[in-house]
């Protein structure tokens, strides 16, 4: 479950243009484009107004968008994909983010 929130952040900060971090303080994650999200059970609520439930291996976004995990990949609906590889998250955008305790750094 906490890979598939790390999931569904990471998914939500691809999205964006610019470079990314984040603090992850229990089920709440803070990041410093002033998205935030809290985790409640198997869903996440983000401060723009979205949502995520979490089902198993899939993830379903509030926008109509998905993610679903199989092993260490994850694959969006909008076609693109990731692969963590330890604390390593690698995006097929070429994006990538890096968990070190409880903070994430994306370039």
């Amino acid at each position: 479950m906490r890979t598939f929130i790390l999931a569904a952040v990471l998914a939500l900060l691809s999205s964006a243009a610019s470079a990314q971090n984040c603090n992850v303080i229990g089920t709440q994650t803070f990041c410093d484009n002033g998205i935030s999200s809290n985790r409640v059970g198997n869903q996440t609520f983000f401060s723009d107004g979205t949502s995520a439930n979490h089902v198993g291996n899939q993830t379903f976004f509030s926008d109509g968008s998905s993610a679903n995990r199989v092993g260490g990949q994850t694959f969006y609906s909008d076609g693109t994909s990731s692969n963590q590889i330890g604390s390593q998250t690698f995006f097929s955008d070429g994006r990538s983010c890096n968990r070190i305790g409880n903070q994430i750094f994306c370039n």
